[in-house]
């Protein structure tokens, strides 16, 4: 079955850096765009970055432009989020996302994706 998982959340001080890594199994990972978000508590899903299927082509929120990189590695069906400068309002559980069909039309929109997986913590402190 289709299982996503992800790695690599922690507690860091603002400036300071992650690399979060997301591992997928269960379909054919290289076939499909993929996607962070990351959620705080009572609020949305919010979309981080989305890389293409062979990873030439990238998108990110404007919160995170500049800061965060987005890649994958198709031979260890592997998606990786490095966060670098990370401020206070990076604080959240971020999650890594399995488009409907391979791709979505809207890539930050949480209801384009069908597979998620448990997610992983990341603390800023200031």
């Amino acid at each position: 079955q289709v299982q996503l998982v992800e790695s690599g959340g922690g507690s860091v001080q603002a400036g300071g850096s992650l690399r979060l890594s997301c591992a997928a199994s269960g379909f054919t990972f290289g076939a499909y765009r993929m996607s962070w978000f990351r959620q705080t508590p009572g609020k949305e899903r919010e979309g981080v970055a989305r890389i293409s299927t062979r990873g030439s082509s990238t998108e990110y929120a404007d919160s995170v432009k500049g800061r965060f990189t987005i890649s994958r590695d198709n031979a260890k069906n592997t998606v990786y989020l490095q966060m670098n400068s990370l401020k206070p309002e990076d604080t959240a559980m971020y999650y890594c996302a399995r488009p409907r069909g391979g791709t979505a039309s809207t890539w930050d929109k949480p209801g384009q994706y069908d597979y998620w997986g448990q997610g992983t913590q990341v603390t800023v402190s200031s």
